[in-house]
């Protein structure tokens, strides 16, 4: 406050000596003005012809003579009504883009119009905004920024409507006019756009940056009625929230020192939430790394839930095109739970697989009578799929995740969505190798999740001789890697035939075919097969005999293992991040399905039936 008022009276002082420059040194005053802490010693004869309120205060106070009039709360202060005097003294001077507001409000304040005087500065100024700063948008856009101190009395005058009015006019003409740059004839003699060609149609994206936040959503609302394209108007948005948000860097610096001023606070929260509400309702308008910066400031800020859901719920409709990175949202407001914010992640994925089901809903015609293989939706299922498994693997470490909500998150999208099941098993383990101390009943619970029959044949080998999966588990790997290599020789075997039959059919007859593929190699080659099964049947009853026994120790010498090294990790991820930036498995059974025919009885039911 001392550095305003300091600042208020060295304009006053230096209003006084360029005062004496033009005032007359000839006639001794007769009235003081007092504007904000600063005097003037004027005439009453030039300021009663021009200025209304003047001369009524003059009229009301001629008996006692009046010779001192304090003018409060005058817009502009005394630069301002410095202007007005010389105007009332007949003085010239140049009404620019930078003047033109304080002029305008001024001339209402004083009463400056055409009923006490023709021609007067009222006048003068309005014929100036209308006839040369509405015309050009740099000038509107600097007018904008006068009337942030003149408000509410530029708003009602009207002058900041009109600016904001002419700068959305003046942006959609550069539009209309870029486009139609573009247009160019093809080979065929079509008229077509050209796509690569540079649009120079949103130069003002830069010249709005400037604009506070309340006036900046004016335009921009503006802007979308006058019918300017959605990647504008996120363009625009982009340029605006980076200048605005990173002006603190204290606050956006995890590491800073410095203490954080809740009023830079309070105006950032309400940049996040101001620009959130002019999102375009278009996807892809803006980068969905944007949109998980906003959600990261939103979150880091406090700001509304309505905000909150709102960012989750855009973000959810183009998951598909998210990244890792993306998804690792630090938990700024929870210091003592989970290191990444795991709820706000699975609310993405639930507002994911809502819009995926109701698209699904709406376009199931599309979908079959479509000639792909598969629907966009499906392939966006994959792609998420993807990113989920990756995501688990990431947050897996984490000491302080609890198993319901890393299931919550691995259990969110539809069974359909993962064809292969190596990504969930390899977090699964993760998890497992992090949580050594887990009961063994959520072992199981956890181990439902992965379907045994989608592992490649490198994680089938790795999750068979996985000690930390539990034994019903392991009994299911073990079941369909014999099922997988069983299957694996009957292919193989009837390649085999079938190669040289066709090799050898247009030179042996039909009897000497049959002499070669007789049932009685077939029966003996069955039984060779069968005898290598019960083998390895047997050694696996071994293997599991001595599992059982290891079983009871491990139990005992479990120990929760140390978390120091994933911490250092953390913070070079966290250090890293940066503020802005389906194919459907049918007849597939679940292994909570398939574990009550996974003991030893049954598999010796179906070896036996195959001897």
């Amino acid at each position: 406050m001392d550095k305003q008022q300091h600042h208020q009276l060295s304009l006053a002082k230096s209003s006084r000596q360029r005062c004496n420059e033009w005032i007359f040194r000839d006639v001794k005053s007769d009235i003081t003005i007092e504007v904000n802490g600063g005097t003037f010693a004027l005439h009453k004869f030039p300021l009663v012809s021009r200025s209304g309120r003047i001369r009524k205060l003059v009229a009301e106070h001629r008996d006692s003579d009046i010779s001192r009039v304090e003018l409060l709360n005058l817009p502009g202060g005394a630069e301002t009504f410095e202007l007005a005097a010389k105007f009332c003294y007949g003085i010239n001077f140049e009404i620019t883009s930078s003047n033109v507001a304080q002029l305008c409000c001024v001339s209402d304040y004083l009463e400056m119009t055409e009923e006490f005087s023709k021609d007067n500065l009222g006048s003068r100024a309005e014929e100036y905004l209308e006839s040369i700063v509405c015309k050009n948008l740099e000038m509107c856009v600097e007018v904008l920024q006068q009337c942030e101190n003149l408000l509410p009395l530029a708003d009602e005058l009207k002058i900041v409507s009109r600016c904001i009015d002419a700068i959305a006019s003046k942006a959609c003409a550069e539009q209309i006019a870029s486009s139609f740059s573009r247009l160019e004839y093809s080979s065929s003699g079509r008229l077509h756009m050209n796509r690569q060609a540079k649009c120079d149609g949103d130069w003002w994206i830069e010249d709005l940056s400037v604009i506070r936040i309340d006036l900046y959503q004016r335009v921009m609302t503006a802007m979308k009625c006058r019918g300017v394209r959605p990647e504008s108007i996120g363009a625009s948005l982009v340029n605006y929230a980076q200048k605005e948000l990173t002006k603190k860097s204290s606050l956006w610096n995890p590491s800073g020192h410095t203490k954080i001023d809740l009023l830079s606070t309070d105006h950032e929260r309400l940049v996040v939430e101001t620009i959130v509400s002019l999102l375009p309702v278009e996807k892809l308008a803006v980068p969905i790394t944007f949109l998980f910066g906003l959600l990261r400031s939103a979150v880091m800020l406090d700001c509304s839930i309505a905000c909150r859901l709102d960012l989750e719920r855009r973000i959810g409709s183009q998951l598909d095109i998210a990244t890792l990175d993306d998804l690792l949202i630090p938990s700024f407001r929870h210091a003592g739970d989970t290191l990444f914010d795991v709820d706000t992640v699975q609310r993405i994925l639930v507002n994911f697989s809502q819009q995926d089901d109701s698209e699904d809903d709406m376009d199931d015609a599309s979908v079959f009578e479509s000639d792909s293989p598969h629907s966009p939706s499906q392939g966006a299922l994959f792609k998420v799929s993807k990113l989920v498994d990756n995501y688990l693997a990431e947050i897996a470490p984490d000491a302080n995740l609890k198993l319901a909500k890393f299931m919550a998150i691995a259990e969110t999208l539809p069974t359909h969505a993962r064809t292969i099941h190596d990504g969930l098993y390899r977090a699964i383990d993760i998890y497992l190798k992090a949580h050594q101390g887990l009961p063994d009943a959520d072992k199981k619970k956890l181990c439902k999740l992965i379907d045994f029959q989608k592992l490649s044949q490198e994680a089938g080998a790795h999750a068979a001789q996985n000690e930390r999966l539990p034994l019903q588990s392991i009994v299911q790997v073990l079941y369909f890697e014999q099922l997988r290599l069983r299957n694996a020789l009957c292919c193989s075997y009837a390649d085999d035939d079938r190669k040289l039959v066709n090799h050898q059919s247009w030179r042996i007859s039909s009897s000497a075919l049959s002499a070669a593929m007789s049932p009685k190699d077939n029966y003996a080659s069955l039984r060779r097969e069968n005898r290598e099964l019960k083998l390895e049947l047997a050694r696996m009853r071994m293997r599991l005999n001595d599992l059982e026994k290891e079983h009871v120790c491990m139990k005992r010498d479990m120990a929760k293992s140390s978390s120091r090294k994933f911490m250092s990790s953390f913070t070079k991820k966290i250090g890293g991040l940066s503020l802005f930036g389906h194919s459907s498995s049918r007849g597939s059974s679940s292994p909570s399905r398939q574990s009550n025919r996974t003991d030893s009885k049954v598999i010796e039911r179906t070896c036996a039936s195959t001897d």
